[in-house]
């Protein structure tokens, strides 16, 4: 019976807070009655709160329309805008310049040098072709029956008899004596081959007009030599053979008398 009063005072609060969840209503109070209105429609009807009177957009709108340029379709105006500004080139871009120059350097003189390389080995190859060629248009056909071997030996040695035989002469006869001799058993051994030799002699001659043309004059000094030679021995063969026909004329006159 003494924990009455304490039972008690424990108790009123719980029956009050009882109370009060029983008395709390079951559904939510709203300031409007609900409406049955189509939610995208009651949308619609909201007005905005910074909507502006009729009046006051009509006029801002055709004031900005009065005071903004025309603009293309395309919407790209005439002044070029702060992004389009010329831009300092990075480090990287200036490295990579300098490489594609330096790239570009070295394949110019790779190629220049692969160019004279071709170049050389071409003029090489034309001399080779060209000195083999004339060697071989300096043989005699095979129709000729030359035999350059002994032929050849037999030029030597009437070079070297020639320089024998002009020892005890000045400089210029034993110069010219062995060239002599060596020409002319050359022009009897091998004739198709020693003119083979005199046209290439020739054709490089022709290249200097001084040395061509001292070899034109000489070459009629000597034919002309040949021919007065000649000329002069067949006269002194005739005035020879004249006088022996004479003299035997004349001995077979006497002949005749004497019998």
């Amino acid at each position: 019976m003494a924990f009455q009063p304490l039972l008690r005072r424990r108790a009123l609060p719980i029956a009050s807070l009882t109370a009060a969840f029983t008395l709390l209503p079951k559904t939510a109070v709203h300031a409007e009655e609900p409406t049955t209105m189509d939610p995208i429609k009651q949308i619609r009807l909201r007005k905005p709160i910074y909507d502006a009177p009729p009046s006051v957009a009509d006029t801002s709108s055709t004031a900005i329309s009065a005071t903004t340029p025309s603009m293309p379709a395309s919407g790209i105006t005439d002044k070029p805008s702060d992004d389009s500004a010329p831009r300092r080139p990075t480090p990287t871009s200036r490295l990579a310049k300098e490489i594609s120059r330096g790239r570009l350097f070295l394949h110019k003189y790779a190629v220049k040098t692969e160019d004279g390389l071709n170049a050389g080995l071409s003029r090489f190859m034309s001399a080779e072709k060209n000195f083999t060629s004339t060697i071989a248009s300096l043989a005699p056909p095979k129709e000729s029956n030359e035999q350059l071997l002994p032929g050849a030996v037999y030029v030597l040695v009437a070079a070297m008899a020639g320089s024998i035989i002009s020892r005890n002469r000045n400089i210029l006869v034993r110069f010219v004596t062995p060239i002599i001799t060596g020409v002319t058993t050359a022009n009897y051994v091998i004739p198709r081959t020693t003119q083979n030799v005199g046209n290439l002699v020739w054709d490089y001659e022709k290249r200097f007009p001084v040395v061509r043309d001292n070899h034109l004059r000489v070459t009629g000094a000597v034919r002309h030599f040949v021919e007065t030679g000649k000329a002069h021995s067949q006269m002194g063969l005739a005035m020879a053979e004249d006088k022996v026909t004479g003299v035997r004329e004349t001995m077979e006159e006497w002949v005749r008398k004497g019998r």
